[in-house]
This record gives structure tokens, C-alpha cells and sequence, in this order.
């Protein structure tokens, strides 16, 4: 019997006597390198070892790039790869702050040291998002995936992360960087935009409401004075002081109960979104959102790039590289992503 036999028996046999639970396990990853600042990055306090975490000076400062993402056993490897990707094309990497957003029914200890043992120097923090806040509001969208309480989550950053920071990027966990985060988060928001994303003007917006929603006299003149184009929430440069001041949780909380009342959209969060700020925000290259790759939310079939450069591959859709891959059915951009996939695999050896 040759070992590659005997090890796919073993697992067969170990998944027999412990049956998978309804919690999905943590998995297990290696240790990322470590990536140090050029020498013309501005130099930040990072705090005494001892000190709170969040309390270090790194998490309230202005210089640094703050980055938020939400935090799931479903979606780690995700995660873990996007962090990758950010750091290793970063070049001030030690000037990055991950602002973490997990739910309140994980365990958040786990993945915290799952994040930790992969990136031990990583400056990071997780926050307790209580889903309860949202879950009463949020009604069924056309697959089940996009009713997770926790995609709601960036509605919520500016009442999760701590008032001292003002600015932060937005990151979904399915995708990867190839290009500095720096000039994602530098973009300039003008005088008075909440938020910057590339937008897709010459997509049918309409399609993303309901008829119901258009044939309403009061609704329909929603988008009337502004020229509203789709965008996704997947990547956004957040000003949370303006977002604070605007309380726009609450304007997008009041989509979402309308919703309950009458159905104006068959997404899950990105509608309220588009609601509240379509037609109001600061447009970004479409570099920084090459979206899309993960096909369509039925089917998730492979898709090719847009064309122009790419800073940033998004996998958004059904189809996630990971799960592509492990199924042996991967599409031809998944080997972009795989190189940041830092899985442990069972039959990994070690070196």
C-alpha cells in the first residue's frame, strides 16, 4: 500500500470517529513572513509589548493605514490570504492596522490565534460585532450566503472601531492586493463624500431594486437628483468621522426596515448601500476592484478580467478560489490566488 494511500485512509478513518460539527473547525495555517518598512515610511509609536493592544499608539494614529475586515471560520482562509496579499505588496507594511470584525456567536479567541500565529508581528485587533443589532432587520436575499448577520458589518465599523479612527479601508475577505494599499487608502474624499469606490456606471442599476420599488411614487424619486451608479461595498475608503456626524447606519437601518415592509431589493447588504450613497460617493479606478471573479450568485462560472491594469482581484460571486481549487475544478484566475494561500495542508510535510 503506498503512503499516499495510508494517509488518505487515516483521514477517512479520523473524520469516521470524529463526525464534523455544526461549527465549522478552524483550520490551520502557516506562519506568514515577515515584511519590514522601506526606509522612507513615516515612523509610528508601535507601543510598549506589554501595553493593551488596542491601546498601542499605532491604533488611533493618523499616519498609519487602517484596514477593516470581517472574521469568519467560513471565510478565514480568505482572510488569511488577503492580509497576505496586503502586507507583501505594502511598502510600509508595519504601518498597517487590521481592524477585525468577528460575531459575537464565534470564537473569537480561535481566530484571534489563528491571525496570530500566521502574523505574529501583525498590529490587529478583533471587535465583538453583537449580530442582534442587525439580524432583526435583515430579510432573505437570493442566496442564503448574503444573509449572514456579519456582511452587515460595515454598516456598523463606525460604532465598532474606537472614535480616534477617522479613515479606513474596507476590505471583503475574498479577495487579494497586488499593489500597494497606500494609494487605495490616500484617496482624496473631497469636501464632504462619506465614502470612495470605483463605480460601474453602465450597469443596469435598475436591476438592483425591485418593481415594486420603481412603480412607488415616493420611492422612485429616491435617485432623482443624483446620477447613481452601481458600486460594491466589497471595497470602500470609509470616513467614519463624516459617517458618525451623518448617522448613516441609521439611513441605511431605515432601507432595511422598509424592506421588511415592502420588498424593494433581492440582495442582501449592498442595496442599502446603494440607497444611501449611490450617485454621492468619490468614483475610484476600476484597478481597485477587479470584482466579479467569483461568477455569478447562482452558479459562480469562471470569468475573465476587465479589461485595463489591476490593482486589486476580487472574488466576489458564488465561486470562491479555495473551494474551486480543493474540488479540483479550479477557474484560470484562481492561480492568482493560490499563491497566498498559506493553508496547512494534512499531508504537508515538513521541510
Amino acid at each position: 500500500m503506498s503512503q499516499h494511500l495510508l494517509l488518505i485512509l487515516l483521514s477517512l478513518l479520523f473524520i469516521l470517529i470524529n463526525p464534523i460539527s455544526a461549527s465549522p473547525i478552524i483550520q490551520k495555517f502557516k506562519e506568514a513572513p515577515q515584511f519590514y518598512n522601506s526606509a522612507d515610511c513615516p515612523i509610528i509609536d508601535p507601543g510598549d509589548d506589554d501595553d493593551d493592544v488596542a491601546a498601542k499608539p499605532i491604533f488611533c494614529s493618523r499616519r498609519a493605514v487602517h484596514v477593516a475586515m470581517t472574521l469568519d471560520a467560513a471565510y478565514i482562509r480568505g482572510s488569511v490570504a488577503a492580509v497576505l496579499s496586503v502586507l507583501q505588496h505594502s511598502s510600509c507594511p508595519e504601518n498597517i492596522v487590521f481592524h477585525f470584525v468577528a460575531s459575537a456567536s464565534a470564537d473569537a479567541s480561535s481566530l484571534r490565534s489563528t491571525v496570530s500565529a500566521s502574523f505574529p508581528y501583525l498590529a490587529f485587533t478583533v471587535y465583538v460585532f453583537n449580530v442582534s443589532t442587525v439580524s432583526r432587520l435583515i430579510s432573505s436575499s437570493i442566496r442564503s450566503a448574503l444573509d449572514c448577520p456579519l456582511n452587515y458589518a460595515r454598516s456598523y465599523l463606525a460604532d465598532l472601531l474606537p472614535p480616534c479612527v477617522r479613515r479606513v479601508v474596507y476590505l471583503d475577505s475574498d479577495l487579494i492586493l497586488v499593489d500597494d494599499i497606500a494609494k487605495l487608502a490616500a484617496t482624496d474624499l473631497g469636501r464632504d463624500s462619506v465614502l470612495a469606490a470605483p463605480e460601474y456606471c453602465n450597469a443596469n442599476f435598475t436591476s438592483y431594486f425591485t418593481s415594486a420599488f420603481w412603480s412607488n411614487p415616493t420611492l422612485s424619486l429616491t435617485f432623482a437628483d443624483r446620477k447613481a451608479c452601481y458600486f460594491n461595498t466589497g471595497v470602500m475608503v470609509i470616513d467614519l468621522s463624516r459617517w458618525r456626524q451623518g448617522a448613516y447606519t441609521a439611513r441605511i437601518e431605515e432601507w432595511m426596515a422598509m424592506q421588511k415592509r415592502i420588498r424593494i431589493y433581492q440582495l442582501g447588504s449592498l442595496p442599502p448601500f446603494l440607497l444611501v450613497f449611490a450617485g454621492l460617493i468619490k468614483p475610484v479606478n476600476h484597478r481597485w476592484n477587479q470584482h466579479g471573479l467569483g461568477g455569478d450568485n447562482f452558479r459562480g462560472l469562471c470569468r475573465d478580467l476587465h479589461p485595463g491594469p489591476v490593482s486589486l482581484l476580487h472574488w466576489s460571486g458564488k465561486g470562491k478560489p479555495w473551494a474551486r481549487l480543493d474540488a479540483g475544478r479550479p477557474c484560470p484566475l484562481d492561480a492568482l490566488w493560490s499563491p497566498y494561500d498559506l493553508l496547512q495542508t494534512p499531508f504537508a510535510l515538513d521541510s
